[in-house]
């Protein structure tokens, strides 16, 4: 027998050819439709005039916070860092708005994506003089859950725990027509 008998012919190496290219093409319309798939997932949950997803992170005294804790309130989920120049521009007209409306079926919920948790936190919060909750989540969870891209992020969700805004970037919430806004929504019955 000689060598040449002993190799494939040009039918068995195209057939080869043809099975490795269908399982590659196979694989890679798999990864796509997952990902894919996994995008839709995440950015329904956080569009407007759908519920909130709810969370629990602990705050700067330890006690776990849930936003379900604050149903029949109008919350401000704001998602930020220590670290991050636009967040640090906001916080003084978040406390404003916080001050504005304390008391009023309102809360403000300041989740912090800061890596070193409390370590980061509480100094920022003193320095500042920033008396709203801020929570703590440094695993980042509530990035995929609300399908965030950057920070500063914030959710307002009504008294039904509905979204009914939500803002990307920094912003002045000390203005009359945030005010107004928001004076709206606290005012609004539960249906």
């Amino acid at each position: 027998m000689n060598a040449k008998e002993n190799r494939p012919g040009p039918s068995l190496k195209l057939s080869l050819t043809i099975l490795f290219v269908f399982i590659a093409a196979t694989l890679v319309i798999l990864l796509l439709r997952n990902e894919r798939d996994s995008t839709v997932a995440t950015t329904k949950q956080i569009q407007v005039g759908f519920p909130a997803p709810n969370f629990t992170f602990p705050d700067l005294n330890g006690q776990q916070v849930s936003l379900s804790d604050h149903r029949g309130k109008v919350v401000l989920v704001n998602i930020w860092a220590t670290w991050c120049p636009p967040c640090r521009q906001e916080m003084p007209s978040i406390q404003k708005l916080y001050e504005r409306f304390k008391g009023e079926n309102f809360e403000i919920l300041a989740v912090s994506i800061d890596s070193t948790g409390r370590e980061a936190v509480a100094p920022f919060m003193r320095t500042m003089n920033l008396t709203f909750p801020a929570l703590l989540d440094p695993r980042e969870n509530i990035r995929p859950l609300y399908g965030v891209t950057g920070v500063p992020e914030s959710f307002i969700i009504d008294k039904e725990g509905i979204v009914v805004e939500k803002i990307i970037g920094p912003i002045d919430w000390a203005t009359p027509k945030v005010f107004h806004f928001f004076q709206d929504l606290t005012k609004k019955a539960r249906s």
